[in-house]
């Protein structure tokens, strides 16, 4: 009797054990457990620990309460200003209702990996090249709100969204490298333009000091001189000034006068007196010789 009675309790004791080890189940801290009993969804979601369900009843499914990454695979698409890019995205996103999570959507990590896929390509063709370069802030809200809106009905909260590259074909890129050198090369001329302006009033005020003060042109000759010949160069150009040749010409002129002194002019010639001429007297006339003229017109000699 009193073998059967341990045999007995025995059998209870291994009954239960397998019973405690069918229904036990521990929940990690970062999962919630959704209880299905006999295919219905129990309204009470088993939290972090130790937890039993009705082996054979009750079916735990246990959801990841993690925020999870998933890269969006690049997408080729046209832009509204007729560019091809190709674009990757990457998502984040977490479950905020577990029993949702399970019950309306069959697999919520591909639905919103389809979900992102669909909406970025959507967001491309809305968008400009120049949007998609430099305003990526604005189409990662845009391109979240998109996502967000149908995942909140399935238990999941988008946490963020962001653009990682955009691809472009080599000859958009080329265009892109030349339009930036001429822009480069536009306001190093506007600067270099400037820079002229205003080093050309700089030296119109310098002149009009130096004009009205002679001796700071001569100050400033011999600082040009100072800063050649620190270079240490075989050759010295020295400039001089038009006024200080003029100088010299006029001292030059003005050598062997005495100071003050004008040099006399000498005075001119009287004019010669002029001599009478008297007429011919007849007697003269009739001794001088008359030529006589042959039948060719030519003198033939004297009478």
């Amino acid at each position: 009797m009193v073998e059967e009675l341990v045999a007995a309790g025995a059998t209870l004791v291994s009954a239960g054990a397998v019973y405690v080890m069918a229904a036990a189940r521990v929940v990690k801290q970062y999962e919630r457990g959704v209880v299905f009993r006999l295919g219905r969804l129990r309204p009470e979601v088993r939290g972090p620990g130790f937890t039993m369900i009705v082996p054979g009843v009750d079916k735990l499914r246990k959801v990841n309460m993690q925020i999870v990454t998933m890269p969006v695979p690049g997408q080729e698409g046209i832009t509204r200003d007729n560019v091809t890019v190709r674009v990757d995205a990457v998502v984040y996103f977490k479950v905020t209702s577990p029993a949702e999570a399970v019950v309306r959507v069959e697999d919520y990590r591909f639905a919103v990996a389809q979900m992102a896929q669909t909406s970025l390509r959507s967001i491309i063709g809305k968008s400009e090249l120049d949007d998609l370069l430099s305003n990526r802030e604005k189409l990662n809200q845009g391109l979240e709100l998109m996502i967000d809106s149908p995942a909140v009905e399935w238990g999941v909260t988008i946490d963020r969204v962001e653009i990682k590259d955009v691809s472009l074909p080599e000859t958009m890129k080329r265009s892109m490298a030349r339009q930036a050198e001429a822009d480069r090369e536009r306001r190093a001329r506007v600067i270099n333009a400037d820079a002229e302006l205003q080093a050309s009033k700089k030296l119109a005020e310098a002149a009009k000091e130096m004009s009205e003060q002679p001796a700071a042109l001569q100050l400033r000759l011999l600082q040009t001189v100072v800063a050649v010949a620190a270079e240490k160069n075989s050759t010295l150009v020295l400039p001089f000034p038009v006024e200080l040749l003029r100088f010299l010409e006029k001292a030059q002129q003005g050598v062997g006068a005495a100071p003050g002194v004008v040099p006399a002019q000498p005075a001119p010639a009287p004019p010669a007196p002029a001599q009478p001429v008297s007429a011919p007297s007849a007697q003269e006339q009739l001794a001088s010789p008359r030529p006589r003229l042959d039948a060719a017109g030519e003198g033939a000699g004297q009478e």
